[in-house]
């Protein structure tokens, strides 16, 4: 699959991460996709598993209540029974993945039942500053605290993101996360880092299934010159050329050819705009437009189509 990435490397300052809910906004705006972005910490949920008495099953506890969604509240206690967790914890977690309200009352509520945690606490205080600096520079999306996101690449450290598409059913279309060793794999330890990447091919299935992409894009020719002989065709290509020149794609029919499958073949292509020069056209030195999508047409002169197109 394709995505494209944005990552900040090297600092540890959560401005980082408040750039990155901005992005999000800024892109998501620009395709014109309504979506959700959904935050966490992974400090969080380090300091959940150490509360309900099992940090040594920080990773087996994550990757099920992540599936939260996907498989519902009784099937993640079940997984999370056969991974190990006792009753008891499960008890304790349970009321941590039904939290409602606003991000600080999840916050708050939060700060009560994993208070003992000094990682945990930590990690309720970088989302605070994150949800802070949110509002406060009026970014164009509001995050939502949600304890279930886990993300399951268990190289992430900090804050993490998931995004997805309000209007279209499919999975995440964009997450990431702060990661503070990361480049240790590949021999440049303590170096931290935050990324979020764009699934490209899903965002391309949103887009497609909401008809979000222009209608021009189905197709590169801006302009087709129908044809009806050779003086027809010699002053097209004239046109054409300087329309090339001004780089407007445009191109002509091959052959002299009946109107009607001329018009059918500009059609089907989806061209927006069809030129036709006919005989008495030639002689007054004169084109009609006509605009595929409305059905409207207008005679202009040679120099005047072009100044149009």
């Amino acid at each position: 699959f394709y995505q494209c990435d944005v990552d900040v490397i090297g600092s540890k300052s959560l401005l980082s991460e408040v750039e990155l809910v901005d992005i999000v906004a800024r892109v998501f705006k620009k395709l014109g996709i309504s979506v959700t972005l959904k935050m966490n910490n992974r400090k969080i949920l380090f300091g959940i598993a150490e509360s309900i008495g099992h940090a040594d099953k920080m990773i087996d506890i994550t990757v099920a209540i992540d599936k939260l969604d996907k498989i519902g509240l009784d099937n993640v206690k079940a997984e999370l029974r056969e991974r190990g967790i006792d009753d008891e914890a499960i008890n304790k977690l349970q009321p941590i993945l039904e939290l409602s309200g606003t991000n600080d009352e999840k916050l708050c509520k939060l700060s009560e039942v994993i208070g003992s945690s000094e990682i945990g606490m930590l990690g309720i205080e970088e989302m605070r500053t994150i949800f802070d600096n949110v509002e406060k520079l009026g970014i164009a999306i509001t995050p939502e605290l949600d304890l279930s996101l886990a993300r399951g690449l268990n190289y992430y450290t900090g804050a993490i993101f998931e995004v997805k598409a309000n209007d279209f059913q499919i999975g995440s279309i964009s997450g990431g996360g702060r990661y503070d060793d990361l480049t240790g794999i590949f021999g440049m330890p303590g170096m931290s880092g935050v990324g979020i990447s764009f699934g490209a091919d899903r965002i391309y299935d949103v887009m497609l299934g909401l008809g979000l992409f222009p209608e021009e894009l189905a197709c590169s020719t801006k302009v087709f010159f129908t044809n009806f002989g050779s003086e027809e065709q010699t002053a097209s290509m004239r046109i054409i050329g300087r329309l090339r020149d001004k780089g407007v794609a445009a191109e002509i029919y091959p052959e002299a050819a009946k109107m009607k499958k001329q018009m059918e073949y500009a059609n089907r292509r989806g061209i927006p705009y069809v030129v036709i020069i006919g005989s008495e056209e030639l002689q007054r030195g004169e084109a009609t437009l006509k605009d595929m999508r409305s059905g409207e047409q207008v005679t202009l002169s040679f120099d005047e189509l072009v100044e149009r197109l």
